[in-house]
């Protein structure tokens, strides 16, 4: 078992992110998790990541927990408020954007 008290986490830089804080909670560095990762991300208003493209193989959950972030793939655009969460398939490209004037934060998994 190992317990992770949030105020000691560090952020790190996120590939392709603006105007947010990232910290990776759960990890195999972190906690010696070897199937997935576990982050969180506050995301200032009009705060988010670029569009990452379709070449990451990697599963994605995003759950809001604070504010509205708007997802958005090639054919797709939804608006996730708190508690909302979606699944992102491999090889799918996303942007991700706080829209509002609030600050909004999002737990993130992701498979290795």
């Amino acid at each position: 078992m190992k317990a992770v008290k949030f105020s000691e986490v560090n952020p790190y830089k996120a590939p392709l992110h603006f105007d947010c804080s990232t910290l990776k909670l759960h990890g195999t560095e972190e906690t010696g998790a070897t199937k997935f990762w576990m982050g969180m991300t506050h995301f200032l208003p009009n705060g988010g990541a670029d569009y990452a493209y379709e070449d990451s193989p990697t599963e994605k959950i995003y759950v809001v927990l604070e504010g509205e972030v708007v997802i958005e793939t090639k054919t797709e655009r939804v608006v996730l408020k708190k508690y909302d969460s979606i699944f992102i398939p491999p090889f799918e490209g996303r942007s991700i954007i706080n829209e509002t004037n609030e600050p909004a934060t999002m737990l993130v998994v992701v498979n290795y």
